[in-house]
């Protein structure tokens, strides 16, 4: 079957591999859509500290399922071969601390699907069952679109956003965005950041922000006290995976607030200590997601509270994929969520 592998910054190629075998625990889906993710794009600039080479990308997903372990209780799921699923991309132990705990989405021993493991950019691919979502009628763009969501979802509910809150969001992509929508959606008071101005436009008109800011301005800080009254955002997220931006984010923070890392880079961060001391500011990473973060976006999907045609600008064949792929590391493309039939 045909696969496409990152072979090393840079490089891209199609590849016959074998069909995956069934194993104990597991099913075999076929692959119908996979969204591409700042994860892949900066797996394939070099940027991205958790991932190894070479490597099949792909980790927003939807699928049908095709045949599972009879042995492995899926009957608990209400699965049969044909049904849409969407998957849960992240293999945790089960045994560490993180997971005893009840948070699997730091696992000690985390595989991430695409990024520690190969992922979805092929015809047929081999889960764990317990990482297989029922799609409850969702259809399969919005099956690959549980994940980024999830992820936005995950570090709004990290963050403990409040009706009337600020909070400042940093990065308009498609992580930067999806907390967006459940800031908004908690009942805070969005301020959009970034640097592109077709996305700030976006934000306004799509996301509901509040607020927009490009990134680059001079005032930003003045901008941030008149908006908040003179308070700044009780809550910052970044979203960009850029050092820069995340150096910057520590002066945004209001007295008492709270820092919520989302976007994810391989260097040292700094930050001013009598600064953020004198705040009694809290410092968090969100990572990943957890199912009760895809439930929440399954239901709001369904409700109608969130419509994953506003995030998907671009949508081709996995013929096209190879070419189209570096284009999408130049922000004059436009793109901020692009979608891969695989069928």
């Amino acid at each position: 079957m045909q696969s496409l592998i990152c072979m090393e910054p840079g490089i891209l190629i199609y590849k016959e591999i074998p069909p995956p075998v069934l194993t104990p625990g597991h099913a075999i889906v076929r692959i119908k859509r996979v969204g591409i993710c700042g994860t892949d794009l900066h797996a394939f600039e070099g940027t991205q500290p958790f991932f190894t080479y070479p490597r099949i990308l792909g980790h927003e997903l939807a699928a049908d399922l095709i045949e599972y372990d009879q042995t492995s209780g899926i009957e608990n799921k209400q699965l049969k071969p044909g049904d849409l699923v969407g998957i849960l991309p992240y293999f945790s132990c089960g045994v560490c601390i993180a997971c005893r705990n009840g948070k699997p989405n730091c696992c000690a021993n985390l595989k991430v699907c695409g990024v520690h493991v190969d992922g979805g950019m092929v015809a047929y691919l081999s889960l764990p069952i317990e990482c297989l979502i029922p799609s409850q009628g969702l259809p399969y763009e919005a099956l690959a679109m549980l994940e980024p969501l999830a992820i936005g979802a995950h570090a709004v509910r990290r963050a403990g956003l409040y009706e009337g809150a600020f909070v400042l969001i940093v990065g308009a992509g498609p992580i930067g965005l999806a907390a967006m929508e459940f800031a908004r959606l908690a009942g805070a008071k969005v301020i959009a950041m970034d640097i592109i101005e077709s996305r700030l436009q976006f934000c306004l008109e799509k996301q509901k922000a509040d607020f927009a800011l490009p990134g680059k301005a001079e005032n930003l800080k003045e901008r941030l006290m008149e908006i908040t009254r003179g308070d700044m955002p009780t809550t910052v997220m970044d979203a960009t995976g850029n050092r820069g931006a995340i150096n910057k984010g520590f002066e945004y923070i209001a007295h008492g607030g709270k820092y919520i890392l989302i976007g994810l880079q391989k260097e040292e961060i700094y930050l001013k200590h009598p600064e953020f001391h004198k705040r009694e500011a809290t410092l968090m990473s969100s990572r990943n997601a957890t199912i009760e973060d895809f439930n929440m976006v399954i239901d709001c999907i369904i409700q109608g509270r969130i419509r994953v045609s506003d995030f998907i600008t671009h949508t081709l064949c996995f013929e096209e994929l190879k070419a189209a792929f570096p284009n999408w590391l130049n922000p004059s493309s436009g793109v901020i969520k692009a979608m891969v039939k695989m069928d």
